[in-house]
């Protein structure tokens, strides 16, 4: 069923990377319960729903659509426009989870050493150390920022451990990114992204992109790093319950490594989200 919620409806979601809509070809995608119809022809996407045509834009390599009618532009990420970065795109995998799952489990330091053992962490190092989290609601985002984990294998180029600088940042409530302390970069950071589409409310694709600094790895490489993460991550994602996510008091614990997610949490409720959440304040409509 299609949404009726503004608090979703009103946003920008991303249906791929570009190169995943060549010209000359056709292909459908779902979207908060919306069939779409997304056609390129001579080099002009169109995005369509029941004939009707959508608001879309081309940013950061991807395509973008709302089913609304956004208050804000979309999000800036000033590091597309620098030169020496690496964009990689990684394809789009399906997760029968809440795209809110998703987002919350891409903030969570704790399940490093458990869910990627002896690569983003190990189970002799599982502690987090304090970090800083703020909503910023100049631009309406979030941030967790002095966030940092031993890692044994932090990315696709790394040659050895070490301990990684981590900040994130939720633009809105289905996409988000990490700047990560690249290996041979010490002074600046990687971005990766999780731009998640939400199909249904309990059925999201994932859609990860990075802009790195690295001049050694193959984009294979790169891509190949990535899905195995990801897919570690998936197979978490599909067993957790509930499968939507729950804002009710006391419907799950937080720990004080969940400061993000306590967050996460309360920004949606003061959005008044629905879709994808457990027990969502508004009714869904055909």
């Amino acid at each position: 069923m299609r949404t009726n919620d503004p608090a979703a409806l009103d946003q920008w979601y991303t249906l791929g990377a570009l190169q995943d809509f060549p010209e000359g070809t056709s292909r459908t995608a779902r979207l908060l319960g919306a069939n779409l119809d997304v056609v390129n022809a001579g080099g002009s996407i169109t995005v369509r729903e029941d004939g009707r045509a959508l608001p879309a834009r081309r940013d950061y390599g991807h395509l973008w659509v709302t089913l609304g009618a956004p208050e804000r532009a979309l999000f800036a990420m000033p590091e597309w426009d620098e030169a020496d970065r690496r964009a990689v795109y990684c394809g789009g995998v399906s997760v029968r989870a809440s795209g809110l799952r998703l987002i919350e489990n891409f903030l969570d330091l704790a399940h490093f050493p458990y869910v990627h053992t002896d690569i983003l962490g190990v189970e002799e190092h599982p502690e987090v150390a304090r970090y800083e989290v703020e909503q910023r609601r100049d631009v309406d985002e979030l941030w967790a920022t002095k966030c940092e984990f031993y890692q044994p294998k932090a990315a696709a180029a790394a040659q050895g451990g070490q301990i990684s600088q981590y900040m994130y940042r939720v633009v809105t409530p289905f996409n988000v990114m990490l700047y990560k302390t690249p290996p041979t970069a010490p002074n600046r950071w990687d971005v990766i992204a999780l731009f998640v589409q939400p199909a249904e409310p309990a059925l999201s694709v994932a859609h990860a992109f990075m802009l790195v600094i690295d001049e050694t790895s193959s984009d294979a490489d790169l891509i190949a790093f990535q899905q195995m993460i990801f897919l570690q991550d998936k197979i978490v994602l599909e067993n957790q319950r509930p499968v939507l996510l729950p804002l009710q008091p006391g419907r799950e614990t937080p720990t004080r490594a969940d400061l993000s997610s306590v967050l996460y949490r309360r920004w949606l409720k003061e959005k008044g989200l629905a879709y994808g959440v457990e027990e969502p304040v508004l009714a869904q409509a055909s």
